[in-house]
């Protein structure tokens, strides 16, 4: 199947997408002067909560899940469905949220815009890598390490729930590994913390942790 240029547009237009910073737009608008100078100095919606709000958190989480899906759909719009364009446009929307061009190329960890990616591609796989996370959480109390965990199944899930008695087209699997390989690199930090019994708690709430 021939690809068109319009097809393939919907790569660049997915990490321009993926590259709003959501959570710094958001916590000003919740009264936080920079969410990056509290806690983590993340842009994610955990230090956003922390910073300027649960509420502000929220909706933080939900618009950077958002912004995956939507490169995800609009790629299948335009290439009608193409499973190829459509992964590379989710991995260049995470991209973008991890290395946004409005933030000198620095980002969030792509945890939510990761999850909305995969929301869009398959989203059986996606709820599981959901329900991963909260196991962990609620058994360990520590949000970097759910994160980690369902980013680690992702590529299991989407292998296993892509589609009944069929495995997901090779651009879907190795997308996947590298969405989480990138997803593992942003939390480097978190992993030396946990690694070292440093890591922050969930039900912690200091001003000045570390964690996702």
């Amino acid at each position: 199947m021939n690809i068109s240029l319009e097809a393939w547009l919907a790569v660049p237009a997915g990490y321009l997408l993926g590259s709003i910073p959501f959570g710094l737009l958001i916590g000003k608008l919740f009264g936080a002067k920079d969410v990056r100078q509290h806690g983590s100095g993340n842009i994610g919606a955990t230090n956003v909560s922390r910073g300027a709000g649960p509420l502000a958190g929220i909706l933080t989480l939900v618009l950077d899940a958002e912004k995956g899906a939507a490169a995800v759909w609009i790629a299948s719009r335009v290439s009608e469905q193409n499973a190829t364009v459509m992964m590379l446009a989710g991995l260049a929307a995470l991209c973008g949220h991890c290395f946004s061009i409005w933030l000198g190329f620095k980002g969030g960890k792509g945890v939510a815009t990761g999850l909305g990616v995969f929301a869009a591609l398959s989203p059986l796989a996606a709820l599981c890598g959901v329900v991963v996370f909260v196991l962990v959480l609620v058994f360990w109390r520590y949000v970097s390490l759910g994160s980690l965990a369902g980013a680690a199944s992702m590529p299991l899930l989407i292998y296993l729930l892509w589609a009944p008695g069929h495995a997901p087209p090779l651009a879907i699997t190795f997308g996947t590994l590298a969405a989480a390989a990138l997803i593992f690199y942003k939390h480097r930090a978190n992993l030396q913390r946990l690694a070292a019994g440093q890591e922050p708690k969930f039900h912690r709430r200091e001003s000045r942790d570390k964690s996702t």
